[in-house]
C-alpha cells in the first residue's frame, strides 16, 4: 500500500530544485521545466477498479491561486492529528520539503514567492486531461468517477446560470455520481429539477420528506467496474438547514442517520456488492468518527472541510481519502478485490499544475462558451491590492478581512461580521482586484448586507454558538466552517473550554474599550439565514470600496487572541 510515496513522486523533480523565496522568474520557469504532466500522471496501476474523486470544486472554471490555512486546530482525538497539521507539521508529518511543489499545494508558506514560482492551479480543462489519461490509461470500464459536491457555487457563472454551468461541464467529464451541500442553496424546485435530468446520479441516503419521512434522493447506486460490484453510498451534508437557510429546502430533513446508513451497507451487501463507497459531504472529522461506528464500508470519499492530504487514513478496515478543493487536486484509488472485498489499495493526490498540464481542447473550449457572456464583467480592474488576500484558515483570512473593512466603511457600521466560508481565491500582492476575484468570494443566493443593531451580549453569543460549531469535542457537533470573521472588533477565544465559555475580552477597535452586555452597537454582516433579510449585496458594498480605496493593503490581524490550543 502506498500513501505519501505516491505524491511525492509524482513532484520529485520539481522538489530536487528546493526552490526558495527568492528565486522570481527563473525559479518559476525551472520548476515548470522540471515538473511535467508525465510526473503529475505516472502512477503504478494495481488491481482492476480505480476510483477518481473530485470535491469541493465550488465553480471555479478557471486556474487560480488558493491558500491553504496556517492554522487548522483538531480538538479532542483530532488534536494534532492529521488533517490537522500546517505548514511545518504537515511538512514533517508528510515528509514534504520545503519550497517543493507539493509545499507549495498542501501548505500556507512562503505562499506568494512559491506561487510566482509553480503557478495557478486547477481549471477545469487540466482536471479533464488528467480523467481522460487515467482512462485512456486504466480502461473507462474501470474506472469510476465521482464527485463529493459543492460544485455547483462559488462563482460568478454559477450564480447567474444557478449551477447549470457547472452540470454542463461535469457532465462532459463523465461523472458518475455526485452528493451535494452548497448546491441546496438553489433552492428544492432547482436541484430536484438538476438531479431529476441530469446524467449524474444525485445520490443522498440522509435527506428526507418532511411530511411522509420518505426519500428524497436514490440513497446509492451500484456500478460495475473491472469485474467488481461498487456500491456507491451517498451522504449529503448532514447540517444543511442550520449551515444554510432552512427556508430554501422546507420540506426536507437531513442529519447523519447512522442507523440507516448501516442498513445500506447491509443492503448492499446483500445485493453482492464487492466494494462499499461513501461518497461522503460530512467533514473529515465527522467522517473519522463514523468510520469507526458504521461497520462494512471500504472507503470513504470524505468532502466539506477542504483537507486535502498526499496519504489515507485507515479507521478500522475503512480508509478515507481527502482531497481539497477548487481543482487542485484529483485523487486516484487503484483498489485490488478478490472473493468480494478489498484485497489492497494504492493511492496518489495528483496536483493540477495548470502550467504542467495540456488543457483539454474540447473542455477548453466548453469553459471559454460558458464564460464568454459575463467575461467583460469578470474582468473589470476594480483596484489592486499590495497584500496577499486569501480566505481561508480558522480565524483570520485577508480577503474576508477585506470584505469586513467594505461593510463598516460603505454600511456606516461600528462592528461587521462575515462568514467563515472556506470557498473563494487567492490574490498576490500587486494582483489586481477584478470583480471575478470578488464574486469569487462573495457569489452566493443570499447575499444581502444587512446593517441593524445588537448589543455586545448578542455579538458574544453569536460568536459562542460559531464556536462551538467548530470546536465542539464531539465531531458529530460540528459543522465543520471557520470562525465567523470580524471586523472593527476583537477577542480571546480558549478552544478548550465548554460551550459558552470560550469567547472573552470583547473589544471595540476604534476606542479600545471592552464590548458592554447592554450596550446596542451597529452591525453590518452578510450571508443571514433569515427569509427576507435587506440589504445590497454585498459584491456590490465590496466593490464600491475597493474602486473608492483603489490600493487595498491589510496589515496582519492581530485582533483575535487565540488559547488552549
Amino acid at each position: 500500500m502506498i500513501s505519501r510515496r505516491q505524491f511525492l513522486q509524482a513532484t520529485a523533480a520539481a522538489q530536487a530544485l528546493t526552490l526558495g523565496s527568492g528565486l522570481g522568474p527563473l525559479g518559476r520557469v525551472a520548476a515548470q521545466q522540471r515538473l511535467t504532466e508525465a510526473d503529475i500522471t505516472r502512477f503504478d496501476p494495481l488491481g482492476t477498479v480505480t476510483l477518481v474523486h473530485v470535491t469541493d470544486i465550488h465553480a471555479q472554471l478557471v486556474p487560480l491561486y488558493f491558500r491553504e490555512p496556517s492554522v487548522n486546530l483538531g480538538v479532542g482525538d483530532a488534536k494534532g492529528v492529521p488533517p490537522h497539521l500546517t505548514d511545518q507539521e504537515f511538512r514533517a508529518h508528510f515528509k514534504v520539503a520545503a519550497g517543493s511543489a507539493d509545499a507549495h499545494a498542501l501548505t500556507s508558506d512562503d505562499f506568494a514567492s512559491l506561487a510566482r514560482n509553480y503557478g495557478r492551479m486547477g481549471g477545469m480543462d487540466r482536471v479533464a486531461r488528467l480523467i481522460k489519461t487515467i482512462r485512456a490509461e486504466r480502461g473507462a470500464d474501470k474506472v469510476l468517477l465521482l464527485d463529493g459536491g459543492d460544485t455547483w457555487q462559488g462563482s460568478w457563472t454559477a450564480l447567474k446560470t444557478r449551477g447549470q454551468d457547472m452540470v454542463g461541464v461535469m457532465e462532459a467529464l463523465g461523472v458518475d455520481a455526485m452528493t451535494s451541500h452548497w448546491e441546496f442553496t438553489y433552492g428544492e424546485t432547482r436541484v430536484k429539477e438538476i438531479a431529476e435530468t441530469s446524467k449524474i446520479a444525485f445520490l443522498a441516503q440522509n435527506i428526507r420528506d418532511g411530511e411522509w419521512q420518505e426519500p428524497v434522493f436514490e440513497p446509492r447506486k451500484m456500478f460495475e467496474k473491472g469485474g467488481a460490484k461498487i456500491a456507491v453510498i451517498g451522504q449529503a451534508f448532514p447540517r444543511t438547514p442550520i449551515a444554510n437557510p432552512r427556508w430554501m429546502i422546507p420540506k426536507w430533513e437531513f442529519g447523519l442517520r447512522e442507523d440507516d446508513l448501516q442498513k445500506q451497507v447491509e443492503e448492499a451487501r446483500a445485493d453482492s456488492a464487492d466494494l462499499i463507497v461513501l461518497l461522503s459531504h460530512n467533514g473529515f472529522d465527522v467522517d473519522r468518527k463514523l468510520a469507526s461506528r458504521v461497520k462494512g464500508i471500504d472507503i470513504i470519499l470524505t468532502a466539506h472541510t477542504h483537507d486535502a492530504m498526499p496519504g489515507v487514513v485507515k479507521v478500522g478496515e475503512t480508509i478515507l481519502v481527502a482531497t481539497g478543493s477548487h481543482g487542485k487536486f484529483v485523487s486516484r484509488l487503484d483498489i485490488e478485490v478478490k472473493d468480494r472485498r478489498m484485497t489492497g489499495f494504492r493511492y496518489k493526490l495528483m496536483p493540477v499544475f495548470s502550467d504542467a498540464i495540456t488543457p483539454d481542447a474540447e473542455m477548453a473550449a466548453a469553459i471559454e462558451a460558458i464564460r464568454k457572456p459575463y467575461a467583460a464583467e469578470l474582468a473589470r480592474e476594480v483596484g489592486r491590492t499590495d497584500s496577499l488576500l486569501f480566505r481561508r484558515g480558522n480565524f483570520n483570512g485577508t480577503f474576508d478581512d477585506l470584505i469586513a473593512q467594505s461593510m463598516l466603511a460603505e454600511r456606516d457600521a461600528e462592528i461587521a461580521l462575515s462568514p467563515g466560508f472556506r470557498w473563494g481565491g487567492t490574490l498576490l500582492p500587486g494582483d489586481p482586484i477584478t470583480f471575478e476575484a470578488i464574486s469569487n468570494a462573495t457569489a452566493m443566493t443570499y447575499p444581502a448586507c444587512y446593517r441593524m443593531e445588537m448589543t455586545g451580549q448578542q455579538l458574544k453569543d453569536i460568536l459562542e454558538d460559531v464556536a462551538d460549531n467548530i470546536f465542539h469535542p464531539d465531531p458529530y457537533f460540528q459543522g465543520g466552517g471557520d470562525m465567523v470573521r470580524v471586523g472593527g472588533a476583537g477577542y480571546a477565544i480558549d478552544v478548550g473550554k465548554p460551550a459558552g465559555q470560550r469567547i472573552s475580552d470583547m473589544t471595540l477597535l476604534k476606542t479600545g474599550k471592552p464590548l458592554e452586555p447592554a450596550k446596542a452597537y451597529v452591525v453590518a454582516g452578510w450571508a443571514s439565514v433569515n427569509e427576507a433579510t435587506q440589504g445590497p449585496p454585498v459584491w456590490e458594498i465590496v466593490e464600491k470600496y475597493v474602486s473608492r480605496v483603489r490600493n487595498v493593503c491589510l496589515e496582519p490581524n492581530r485582533a483575535v487572541k487565540v488559547t488552549g490550543a
